[in-house]
């Protein structure tokens, strides 16, 4: 298991090592010591979700604030997406970036995405099924997000599609600027 961090501080692409023969393929996607040696510190994930979407939604930009902020390790078990993370810590040096990659069944990378940042992704195959482990338990109360078209954050999303699929909440979502009001 290959464990790199991106340009966003506390932020790590995951690359599995393979084992394949004749039979398939099998690897690791989440090894806790190895994670937690790279991250030095302990991270418990208590809630595991799913999603299923048709080429072209976008989902995002989502995150959870305060006592109920969690961090995500998030994979493509099916298809092709380009996931999405902003860094939305006022106090890091790469707040207000942004940092994507294609994540497929293909290619079984993975992305640590860790507290105080924005997350979201757009499918790009007909189908794909994104799981996601998280730290803490969902919380309506503090969930939050940005717009996925904001002007500042200038996110190129390669929409295969002539109009992405967006959630009517998703719409509603405040800009990067708002957001901080």
């Amino acid at each position: 298991m290959k464990i790199t961090e991106t340009s966003l501080k506390g932020c790590f692409v995951i690359q599995p090592r393979l084992f394949e023969d004749e039979r398939g393929i099998f690897f690791e996607s989440y090894q806790q010591e190895k994670f937690e040696e790279v991250l030095d510190e302990p991270i418990h994930f208590v809630q595991d979700n799913i999603s299923v979407s048709k080429k072209g939604v976008i989902r995002g930009l989502h995150l959870q604030t305060g006592v109920h902020a969690q961090a995500k390790l998030v994979q493509v078990v099916h298809g092709e997406v380009l996931d999405v993370v902003v860094d939305l810590r006022k106090d890091s040096l790469t707040f207000g970036k942004h940092f994507k990659l294609k994540l497929s069944s293909k290619n079984r990378t993975s992305i640590f995405v860790p507290k105080g940042m924005a997350h979201g992704f757009i499918t790009l195959s007909e189908e794909a099924t994104f799981m996601y482990k998280c730290d803490a338990f969902y919380n309506s109360a503090s969930e939050r997000g940005i717009i996925y078209n904001d002007a500042d954050l200038e996110i190129d999303w390669q929409c295969p599609v002539d109009v992405p699929i967006i959630s009517e909440k998703d719409k509603l979502l405040p800009t990067f600027k708002e957001f901080f009001k």
